[in-house]
């Protein structure tokens, strides 16, 4: 049986949305994770980022993170809930084992090329309706 997309007329919180996709491509890209978050070699003055910052979008400010199904129509399009499901099954056990620890470990993690992986692929499908 086909699942059918439920018609989504537009998102409720586009500036949420913008975030979500902004913490998606930071997980997904390590050569800036490293460029950023371990070396700080930020593009300008007055930016910041690191992984705390990125997990606190996910799953506090936009909580598309645990059940990112919630969020259809608020943040997300059905169409991207599999995807950072599939982020979230893979970063939220991480953060249960490393808690507080420092971006670098987190980076050196056997599990965070997995991490990285789905977040581009999250990233690939969020990228779809950036703009709507």
């Amino acid at each position: 049986m086909e699942i059918v997309e439920p018609p989504v007329e537009s998102i409720r919180y586009p500036e949420m949305r913008a975030e979500v996709i902004d913490a998606v491509r930071s997980l997904s890209d390590l050569d800036y994770q490293r460029r950023v978050w371990i070396r700080h070699e930020y593009p300008q003055d007055g930016f910041y980022d690191d992984l705390t910052t990125n997990v606190n979008i996910l799953f506090d400010d936009t909580c598309v993170l645990p059940e990112p199904e919630q969020r259809v129509g608020v943040v997300l399009h059905f169409s991207e809930v599999e995807a950072i499901k599939a982020l979230g099954e893979v970063l939220d056990p991480l953060i249960g084992e490393l808690g507080d620890a420092s971006d670098g470990q987190y980076l050196e993690h056997p599990q965070w090329p997995e991490v990285v992986t789905r977040a581009q692929r999250a990233y690939q499908i969020l990228s779809r309706h950036e703009n709507r």
